[in-house]
């Protein structure tokens, strides 16, 4: 297959008011807030391998992958903020983690120390092979970073004791792990090494997952314990047969990116179709209007077609961040925009959401809407406001490692091509295989429709630019003409410097409307611009948000947030619907109207000023 990658960390460096400050708070403040909560939990000591029955600070089996996409933040990091000091520190950390790995290759902190006698005898319940895999992206951003070998090598003969265990050789596991992600990672692991078991290995995991004899349906029999069924693990039946996305959304996600992995590298359709199916079941019927995904709070998975609840909605984090890297594939791997069109709304709206601008407080579960009268805490990790911490801390430690790469997610390359799917303000010095292409983009993205992208410097020979003419955007105009092709401008030929494309997105306002069969939503409507979703709180509207009306014949003002250097407002007429005088549960009353304005700010700022209400859909006269 003919498919783009991501431009590496570092080619492409964002300069923007949106995403830039994320990506500078994260060196600042993210990570290393990140690495005291590892230490102060004994995350990071554990891997000394000292614990004994009776200390304090069990490990916990999913405690290796905190760790390791901290290291991974912290390599990324480092391609981006050259810094001696840091590297001594990760280096230190990885030689701690390195110092854990058994005489046979085995790494895992809880299996050896705590539960010597479990391993891999509880693959859907427990996190041994999802552990490993982001071990192993820690290990190839470490040795991209460093060109250090040491925890590649380490991580290469944890990969291949894994590819001894499970197969299906005489004396082999059948089995696959209950919490997908060493598929994508064993995928990055071949093409760091060159190694071509690695693959074989990721492929076996994807196409061993649900066949029969199902292997987890016999290992709950041997463990006598359920907690779920098979379809939460995506175990239900064989990937290429799965139709709808169900069960854990992040386990899903992962799973869905590493079959997306998979595909490219062994040209298989029959798994592309698949992904393209399940993207279509996510996004079609099972999506929050943010990007966010997951709807059932009790167990962080997905619930049936169209039922997307406001007020319980679970939109982890973590989800959100998976269907981004889930988009990003398949938008390498298809050339498709529409893939890029999720992946812009996950990024500008529900994977950013769960930070703060500190940078140091998060999401677990991102709300749609609170409520004035909301508790602070109505479930598992699905607080009103944002945390410093979670005990289950897989959000907080997924940042470290995501922020970084925005900008590869917005500028990737093939061949004599680059691909502009999102054009944030930026600086690039881009490898294509003809040469060097330096750019520059300047422009207010993405609030701001006018994009400048100015040519530095140039192969002597065509580049093709491919400048992506997003979903919502209903006209645009662009400074040269070309081809249209999957929802991208191309535009072939030999640049010099000087050169420049000037692209105007038409950037209204607009009122969204659920699909009707989003009974959730009906009657109300969601503010948005361009890629951008806009909410309102209680510190600029008042309480009880749900007595606001918003009139859909009106002109809306954008003004500046005075917190936000210039990210706009949104700003128009509202009515505000009262009940007087009663303090009755239910009423006859007729309710009265007063016209007053609305004010608000993008969904992913919400909660960055203190305690408030909040909702995300408005009735509308």
């Amino acid at each position: 297959m003919n498919a783009y990658q991501n431009s590496k960390i570092g080619e492409v460096r964002l300069n923007d008011a949106y995403f830039a400050p994320r990506i500078a708070v994260n060196h600042t403040n993210t990570l290393p807030a990140n690495v005291r909560k590892c230490h102060e939990t004994k995350r990071l000591e554990a891997f000394r391998l000292d614990w004994k029955e009776g200390m304090p600070d069990q490990p916990h089996f999913f405690w290796d992958s905190d760790v390791a996409k901290v290291l991974e933040g912290m390599a990324y990091d480092l391609i981006l903020n050259p810094d001696p000091e840091r590297e001594k520190e990760l280096n230190e950390y990885v030689d701690l983690v390195c110092s854990a790995q058994q005489p046979d290759g085995y790494l895992n902190i809880f299996f050896t120390v705590v539960a010597p006698d479990m391993r891999w005898k509880n693959l859907h319940e427990y996190h041994e092979l999802y552990c490993a895999g982001h071990l192993m992206e820690a290990a190839v951003a470490h040795w991209q970073a460093t060109g250090k070998r040491n925890f590649l090598d380490c991580m290469c003969r944890y990969a291949d004791y894994i590819a001894s265990v499970f197969g299906r050789e005489p004396g082999q596991l059948r089995g696959y792990p209950g919490h997908e992600e060493i598929e994508l990672a064993l995928c990055k692991l071949a093409d760091a090494t060159g190694n071509k078991k690695y693959l074989d290995l990721a492929k076996y995991f994807v196409d061993e997952r649900g066949t029969e004899p199902n292997y987890f349906a016999e290992e709950i029999k041997r463990v006598k314990r359920q907690a779920f069924s098979l379809d939460y693990y995506q175990a239900h039946k064989p990937v290429r047969e799965q139709t709808e996305a169900v069960g854990h959304a992040v386990r899903a996600l992962y799973l869905y990116s590493g079959m997306a992995d998979v595909a490219l590298r062994t040209d298989d359709k029959s798994l592309l179709d698949a992904c393209e199916r399940l993207w279509n079941s996510v996004t079609k019927s099972k999506m929050f209007v943010t990007g966010g995904i997951g709807s059932n709070p009790h167990d962080e998975s997905f619930s049936y077609p169209y039922n997307l609840p406001n007020t319980t909605a679970y939109a982890e984090s973590c989800a959100a961040m998976a269907l981004v890297l889930f988009s990003e594939r398949m938008l390498n791997l298809t050339g498709d925009s529409k893939y890029a069109d999720v992946m812009e709304l996950g990024l500008c709206n529900g994977a950013i959401s769960g930070i703060s601008l500190s940078g140091t407080e998060f999401f677990y579960a991102n709300p749609i809407v609170i409520a004035d009268n909301c508790p602070p805490s109505s479930g598992h990790n699905m607080t009103r406001t944002r945390q410093p911490w979670f005990g289950c801390s897989c959000c907080p430690t997924s940042f470290c490692r995501f922020i970084p790469q925005i900008a590869s997610f917005a500028y990737s390359k093939s061949g004599d091509a680059l691909r502009i799917a999102i054009p944030v303000a930026a600086n690039g010095a881009v490898a294509l295989d003809n040469g060097e292409f330096k750019f520059e983009v300047t422009g207010g993205y993405p609030f701001d429709g006018h994009i400048v992208f100015r040519v530095l410097s140039a192969p002597e020979t065509p580049v093709a630019l491919e400048f992506r003419i997003p979903g919502w955007c209903r006209k645009y105009t662009a400074s040269m003409q070309g081809e249209l092709k999957k929802g991208f401008l191309v535009l072939k030929r030999t640049w010099k410097p000087g050169d420049e494309v000037v692209l105007d997105f038409d950037m209204p306002v607009e009122l969204v409307r659920a699909n009707p069969l989003v009974e959730e939503d009906a009657g109300k409507v969601a503010l948005s611009r361009g890629p951008v979703v806009y909410c309102l709180e209680s510190v600029d509207n008042g309480k009880l948000l749900s007595q606001l009306l918003i009139p859909g014949d009106q002109e809306f003002r954008l003004e500046p947030l005075k917190w936000l250097l210039d990210v706009p407002g949104i700003t128009g007429k509202a009515i505000r619907e009262t009940l007087p005088g009663t303090d009755t549960l239910y009423s006859a009353a007729h309710p009265e109207r007063t016209e007053t304005e609305f004010h608000a700010i993008p969904y992913a700022l919400w909660q960055n000023r203190g305690d408030v209400s909040m909702t995300l859909w408005l009735r509308t006269v």
